[in-house]
């Protein structure tokens, strides 16, 4: 093959390839363009796209149309060097008369249109790579035009925080792409003369002709007036400086930095100018003069200046240099975590719980968390997973009215994991028709355990099977936290819905998700966006089908908004309809928040729940509700998208009643405000009074305490609420001084409280209970004899309740055989004051605490009778022979129980308790 066919050839394959790419590009874009209509966000899908590709452009041509302008100066040298090479002699005589038939000449194939062209190519080429790498920064150009106020200015330049959130960004970015542009010109325009002038004059000439001089000289002096207001900009960032003892500007910064920017901004314009004036005075070694000067103004005023003020004028008086400035990071942090807005007040220490406290509070009581999501997520597999293509991706914990009762649940919802199915079924029919989605939720209460140490399940089975008043009647679950690829539903093949007996049940989809192929061009388009050639073969598709695709939340959503932060762990609810619907929590953030303390590895320093997303399992469907009407960022964010944002109180009052604090904004809160309770800049400055997260023992391992919901009734309040706690210790010891509450329901969203101990007062912290526990004599023979017998023994989290103005803590225990992988609840230790106990039922260790006259309301599992003395039920006197001998046949299967698993203490104290309910039962014979 020759040369030319091989060129030939090669520009065929290019433009087949480039055809292609542009064929899938198109195709996907315009799918994404039917998916965000049929979600009803077109305008956010238009006003994304539009800006994306036309900042692209404009940018792109702008590079082109700089870097063309300055190669076309460089033409006229061009030509001029090729031309004074020595003329082209076609023919040469040599010796003996013989004559010599010269090659053509290279320079014939250069011409001045050829050379444009060239030059145009090479601006194309960089113009297209720079526009690639401004993706997705069209963001940044709407919130400086649509900017929202703080309404707080920054105490060293007194601009208002939007400035630093909203115009700085913008200012730099502009900066940016200007001195690229020069930076990437000046590049391309020194390499052609270098080229050119090292021809025309050797390697001792380079860049001595006036046409290299002025060009060069030009481009320096726009840099350099670039550079100076890059050193303005540069003032700004002192704002977020680590230097000092705090983030934010110090007094080195503000006394030292801060003066060397100020002078270097001067120096860059007197720089740029002198480069100017030599255009016309030639004096060029005044131009290095000033450009070295510049160069070592910035070594000494940026460097070395602020170094020996740091060393010798601030550290021998740290704090009287810095306590303003530490009174600004605490003031500004505070605010940047609405830690401001936490409410502080004192909480008795050293009082004992009474019996009559727990009667009075028996609803915390009743919600105290016995299941903890990490064996429970193990049990509910074993349980209710039901088949192999069923999965629980998570455990999660809400609050629902129950029969009446305002009750705290785990549930999880059974979503289908394809990638389960036996490797015969995993077909293209099965995966992308028949199991299209998951089916139905297992709800249990936190604190109801069966005889055989197992949930009791408000929900299970398949079809949902209810106990209680909460029922599920659209099951199916076809967008969640598993589903990650595409399906395609109302096919002529049915869709399989659930296992029944020995068959199964099949279904056609029913809902308005989804994007219709009802032609073969959406074939066509979907086969190229998807990649799926199978798309076009199958005849199973109508005119009615449809494709289900960005179904995983955790991709639906942040496709439609990826200016938000998210939560780690949406949740599902069960509305007021029967079906089920996920809430997650979306977060706005930045870095840019003066002297405000960053809370991760990338810089972000500021952070609000502004939005609650929801998301039909069923359809699809999601909504965006402004949860902080207040933040500046939500706000700029509606102007951009007018329309997008709802009012929270536009959200159906089933799912309003459902939200929730989030557990990684609390997280970020409690370690924040572990530093910033303290005030007092002294006190900051010597870490007087820090606190820490505490430590809990999970399975044998020490483990950062995790913040849990839990319902109870604050400290001065009448009604139990939805709150999550996070407890404090001091640093470097391990009892407890204060705890955080986050309340979640009604008009009480939102509030943050601090619960503080006396300093003077002992309370015990979740590490010393742990200890405590261990160093119990009768509680750690058990664990080790249990280890012992082919069991292991999991440890739950431990929670701290506060009841009234004292503290219980109460800690789960989980045994796991070695053949099983169902962790049953066996023990609850309960501590409370001084005493400590290990029970099977937390009623138990309450009576054995308290005293027989305490127990809970809650129904009891079956088989067993209610307990005595609680409201509503009979006393022990009233009980009928049938409830005695019920509860005597309970106490010997539980003594039996207890002789197999080695525990004989539990075993004499089974059968004392079996005693006295027969002595009781010999009496009513009487």
């Amino acid at each position: 093959m020759s040369r030319r066919s091989r060129f030939s050839l090669g520009l065929t394959v290019l433009a087949i390839f480039l055809i292609l790419t542009m064929v899938g590009w198109g195709a996907g874009l315009y799918v994404d363009w039917l998916w965000f209509k049929n979600l009803k966000y077109p305008q956010v899908f238009i006003t994304s796209m539009v800006s994306e590709i036309g900042l692209r452009v404009l940018v792109g041509l702008f590079i082109f149309g700089w870097l063309l302008l300055n190669l076309m100066l460089t033409r006229k040298s061009v030509w001029q060097a090729i031309q004074s090479f020595k003329p082209f002699r076609p023919f040469q005589q040599e010796d003996d008369n013989i004559i010599i038939i010269n090659q053509r000449d290279w320079r014939e194939h250069i011409t001045l249109g050829r050379l444009t062209a060239v030059f145009t190519a090479v601006s194309l080429v960089f113009a297209f790579l720079y526009s690639t790498s401004v993706s997705g920064d069209w963001v940044v150009l709407f919130k400086y035009f649509k900017q929202t106020a703080f309404g707080t200015v920054d105490p060293i330049f007194k601009k208002d925080i939007g400035f630093y959130v909203f115009s700085v960004p913008f200012y730099e970015y502009v900066y940016h792409l200007l001195s690229s542009a020069v930076l990437l010109s000046v590049f391309l325009v020194a390499v052609v003369y270098l080229v050119t002038d090292t021809a025309r004059g050797g390697l001792t000439k380079i860049f001595r002709f006036p046409t290299a001089r002025y060009h060069l000289s030009a481009l320096a002096a726009l840099f350099f007036l670039l550079k100076a207001w890059g050193y303005l900009l540069n003032q700004y960032d002192l704002l977020y400086s680590p230097r000092g003892v705090v983030h934010g500007a110090g007094y080195t910064d503000t006394h030292a930095t801060l003066l060397a920017y100020k002078v270097l901004f001067v120096l860059s314009l007197i720089t740029a100018a002198i480069i100017v004036v030599n255009l016309f005075l030639r004096r060029f070694k005044l131009t290095l003069y000033a450009i070295g000067g510049l160069i070592v103004t910035s070594v000494l005023l940026g460097g070395v200046y602020p170094g020996l003020m740091q060393k010798f004028v601030v550290l021998p008086n740290e704090f009287s240099r810095e306590a303003p400035y530490i009174a600004h990071n605490i003031k500004f942090t505070q605010q940047a975590y609405n830690l401001n807005q936490v409410q502080r007040q004192g909480f008795p220490a050293g009082r004992t719980l009474q019996a009559s406290d727990i009667q009075e509070n028996i609803n915390t009581i009743e919600n105290i968390r016995l299941w903890d999501w990490r064996p429970l997520q193990q049990t509910y597999s074993q349980l209710q997973e039901m088949r192999l293509y069923y999965e629980f991706k998570n455990i999660d914990i809400d609050r629902y009215q129950v029969d009446g009762d305002y009750r705290q649940v785990m549930l999880a919802v059974r979503e289908m994991n394809q990638d389960q199915l036996p490797g015969q079924a995993k077909t293209w029919i099965n995966q992308r028709l028949k199991y299209t989605h998951g089916y139905g939720v297992a709800m249990s209460p936190v604190n109801e355990v069966s005889a055989e140490g197992l949930p009791q399940f408000f929900l299970k089975d398949i079809p949902p099977v209810p106990s209680t008043s909460i029922k599920v009647t659209r099951p199916e679950i076809y967008f969640g936290e598993s589903n990650d690829g595409y399906v395609i539903v109302n096919t002529k093949s049915p869709e399989f819905d659930y296992p029944k007996g020995d068959g199964n049940a099949y279904t056609h989809y029913q809902g308005d998700g989804g994007v219709k192929i009802n032609s073969i061009f959406r074939k066509l388009l979907f086969a190229a966006a998807l990649g799926d050639y199978k798309l076009l073969l199958t005849s199973d598709i109508t005119n009615d089908s449809k494709v289900l695709f960005y179904r995983n939340i955790k991709q639906r959503i942040p496709k439609i908004a990826p200016f938000l932060s998210y939560d780690s762990d949406p949740y599902p609810v069960i509305n007021a309809q029967g079906g089920i619907t996920w809430i997650w929590d979306a977060y706005t953030t930045t870095d840019k928040y003066p002297y405000s303390e960053p809370f991760d590895k990338s810089g972000s320093n500021y952070i609000r729940n502004a939005v609650k997303v929801t998301m039909d399992a069923y359809n699809g469907d999601v909504h965006f509700y402004i949860a902080d009407s207040k933040d500046p960022l939500i706000q700029t964010y509606s102007k951009i998208f007018p329309g997008m944002f709802k009012p929270i109180d536009q959200m159906p009052a089933d799912l309003r009643s459902h939200i929730r604090y989030p557990e990684d904004l609390f997280l970020i809160q409690s370690r924040m405000y572990a530093v910033y309770h303290m005030n007092d800049p002294q006190v900051f400055y010597n870490r007087e009074d820090k606190w820490t997260l505490p430590s809990e023992k999970v399975g044998n391992e020490e483990k950062p305490m995790e913040a849990y919901y839990t319902i109870t009734v604050l400290p001065g309040q009448q009604k139990p609420e939805y709150v999550l706690i996070m407890p404090f210790t001091p640093q470097n010891k391990k009892n407890m001084v204060a705890w955080m509450a986050a309340r979640s329901d009604g008009e009480n969203y939102g509030k943050l409280l601090v619960y503080e101990f006396p300093k003077q007062e002992l309370v015990y912290g979740p590490m010393q209970v742990e200890a405590r526990i261990d160093q119990d004599t009768t509680i750690s023979q058990q664990l080790s004899l249990w280890d012992q017998r082919g069991s292991s023994v999991i440890r739950g989290n431990l929670l701290v309740i506060p009841v009234k103005d004292s503290l219980l803590y109460v800690e789960p225990l989980y045994l796991q055989s070695e053949q099983s992988k169902m962790p049953e609840l066996r023990r609850v230790i309960v501590a409370a004051g001084e005493k400590i106990v290990m029970e099977p039922t937390l009623d138990q260790a309450l009576q054995r605490i308290f005293g027989e006259g305490v127990g809970l309301t809650m129904p009891q599992p079956p088989g067993q009778p209610p307990q005595a003395n609680q409201p509503g039920r009979p006393t022990e006197t009233q009980a009928s022979v049938q409830e005695l001998a019920r509860e005597a046949n309970r106490l010997y299967d539980d003594a039996q129980a207890k002789l197999k698993a080695g525990d004989w203490a539990g075993y004499g104290q089974s059968l004392n308790q079996l005693k006295d309910v027969l002595n009781k039962l010999m009496e009513k014979a009487q």
